[in-house]
């Protein structure tokens, strides 16, 4: 399966809390097509968050503030990405790619709900690279981001966080088996013998 079985609660949608002395963060996320409601106190951040999660056909309620917009990005990002986690199906399809071109841009995405954390990508805009990378990391997920030309770096970060919701998309559907030579990962904590 490649993912870790006690991500997999059985549940009907992820609900998060996180609070810091810089953001405080609420979200409820679910791996189906529904309403998206994000509100932030960085329009751009929303703007991006909308759009990774409409891509990525799931449902979000998401409520984030902070002191700086860095940290705001940051923890917005660590925040969807252990939501995500939790909803991986335990048959996902794992993989996902996608390119899409939006006006001067190209951007292609490849990814792997595999458990394998690694972000690998330059973005004109290192904060929303870091978002992809905190994204990535939180979610467990092997992310490549390639920017194959562009010069508009609103258009070339849009492009990103569309691709990557169009690759999660696919990654993200229940498939009929496991893709992993491994099988299915199976931990023990301490004190479940």
């Amino acid at each position: 399966m490649g993912r870790l079985d006690f991500l997999h609660p059985l549940r009907l949608m992820a609900k998060l809390k996180r609070e810091t002395r810089e953001t405080r963060i609420r979200l409820d996320v679910e791996t189906t097509p529904g309403p998206i409601e994000v509100s932030t106190d960085s329009p751009f951040l929303t703007h991006m968050v909308e759009t990774l999660a409409r891509y990525a056909g799931v449902r979000l309620t998401l409520e984030a503030t902070g002191d700086l917009e860095h940290h705001l990005v940051e923890d917005v990002a660590i925040a969807l990405g252990l939501a995500l986690a939790r909803e991986v199906p335990a048959r996902a399809e794992r993989y996902g790619w996608a390119t899409v071109p939006m006006d001067d841009a190209v951007v292609r995405c490849a990814l792997d709900l595999g458990g394998r954390a690694w972000y690998e990508g330059r973005l004109p805009s290192a904060l929303y690279e870091h978002f992809l990378q905190s994204l990535a990391v939180n979610l467990g997920s092997t992310l490549h981001v390639m920017v194959d030309r562009g010069r508009d770096k609103h258009h070339i970060v849009e492009a990103a966080f569309k691709a990557t919701g169009l690759a999660l998309r696919q990654a993200l559907r229940e498939g009929d088996q496991v893709f992993s030579t491994k099988g299915s990962v199976r931990l023990s904590w301490g004190d479940e013998d």
